[in-house]
């Protein structure tokens, strides 16, 4: 098993107009991902809401536990990482 690589990523956050050039690791899951770019909008210039966040990357929603490395999430890719509103009640 090779050592985690350096995978500096473009983002944005829902509805957030600044796109952000976050640090991960090819070891990242998508959950900390999603962690790693909402810290930088949520409550700042985004609404904190109470839903899980998912990160789509090339327009697929990635599953949490996938990380970088396997999703095969290259350097400089572009990804998004939006509420997950689908269980939420109307």
């Amino acid at each position: 098993m090779s050592e985690p690589q350096l995978v500096p990523l473009n983002a944005i956050f829902s509805t957030d107009f600044v796109e952000i050039l976050v640090p991960v690791t090819t070891a990242n899951t998508m959950d900390e991902v999603a962690a790693a770019v909402a810290h930088h909008s949520e409550g700042r210039r985004v609404r904190a809401l109470p839903y899980p966040k998912v990160v789509v990357h090339n327009g697929r929603a990635l599953p949490g536990d996938l990380t970088v490395g396997d999703a095969g999430i290259q350097p400089l890719d572009h990804v998004a990482v939006e509420y997950d509103t689908t269980g939420a009640s109307s």
